[in-house]
């Protein structure tokens, strides 16, 4: 069997698939003005067949984990078919979606049954009026409501994630609330650090702060830091064996972040994206509409792993194609 794997070693068991652009959340630092319709691109998402034949090929290629993501990818009618076909169809056996958690406590259930092995959720603070001004939807009781439900009916795997912000949710105070909320869950909780991308340079200005500071509280409040395995993604994790929870820290502006990439991209209409933040890939459509073009498809994903380079360059300010991350799956 082929693998991914590029010229500097790295292999990739890991894909981050898009399914959609669309959001119907409005965050500060990716969409504020909510989702707008790209005119200077009209080709559709990604189609369920096309799905199916490029998972199929993924796995093939040695890949045990794909993300599904968007925007929001449950705003597409057609979601649990697609998890229908990743779970039954692809030979891949972990498919996880990352989510912005609305009408979770509706959801849950069925994702629970869908065959789903991980959901990350997207909450930025457990105050509710912060909550509502960072995304523009005063929705965290339903969020929460629909955590609980994954736990009562055994879920294993949750994330929350949270996107750093200074002044917002970046006190000790804040620290303290999620400090207290995985005591008593069983959930891993990740501060990423605010990304520069091609439109938010005002507010990436206004609200980045070094995720150093929640990681300077982690080890004064004796946290261990934990490694994970080769699908593992690029989280750094921390333990206390009194809480049921864990922490972790995503930090894409520390020295070695990129030593450890393991995932490539593909966005909703089909880009292979060899780095979140860079200029490289090539659409993989053409290949992607009959089941006897899998072994061509295998061949030009297997020929763009040498153009994957060593690093993003986001502390140079270069934010390669991202224009926000709605578009390329966070």
């Amino acid at each position: 069997m082929n693998i991914l794997k590029d010229k500097f070693g790295r292999t990739f068991p890991y894909i981050r698939m898009s399914i959609t652009d669309v959001c119907n959340f409005k965050c500060g630092y990716c969409l504020p003005n909510g989702y707008q319709v790209d005119k200077n691109d009209t080709r559709k998402f990604l189609h369920l067949e096309e799905i199916r034949r490029l998972s199929k090929c993924f796995s093939l290629l040695g890949v045990n984990k794909i993300r599904i993501t968007g925007g929001e990818p449950t705003v597409r009618k057609d979601f649990f078919d697609i998890i229908k076909v990743l779970k039954f169809d692809s030979g891949i056996d972990n498919i996880a979606i990352t989510t912005n958690g609305y009408h979770l406590d509706k959801k849950a259930k069925l994702l629970s049954s869908s065959g789903l092995t991980g959901i990350n959720i997207s909450i930025d603070s457990l105050n509710q009026e912060i909550f509502k001004n960072i995304t523009g939807h005063d929705r965290l009781p339903e969020i929460l409501r629909g955590i609980k439900i994954l736990q009562d009916i055994d879920f294993e795997n949750i994330k929350i994630n949270a996107v750093l912000l200074n002044g917002i949710n970046s006190s000790y105070k804040d620290f303290n609330e999620w400090s207290k909320f995985i005591e008593k869950n069983k959930v891993d909780f990740r501060y990423i650090e605010l990304m520069r991308t091609g439109d938010n340079l005002e507010y990436f200005n206004k609200y980045h702060v070094s995720s150093k500071i929640f990681k300077e509280y982690l080890i004064h409040n004796k946290w261990i830091y934990q490694t994970f395995g080769k699908d593992a993604g690029p989280s750094l994790n921390y333990i206390n064996p009194k809480f049921k929870g864990r922490f972790g820290i995503i930090a894409p502006y520390s020295k070695d972040f990129c030593k450890s990439c393991n995932r490539l991209r593909i966005t909703s209409r089909a880009d292979l994206r060899l780095c979140l933040f860079g200029n490289t890939g090539i659409n993989l459509r053409h290949l992607l509409q009959r089941d006897d073009q899998l072994n061509e498809l295998k061949d030009l994903i297997l020929s763009q792993m040498q153009f994957k380079k060593e690093s993003h360059y986001l502390e140079l300010g270069d934010t390669g194609s991202t224009k926000n991350l709605s578009k390329t799956g966070g």
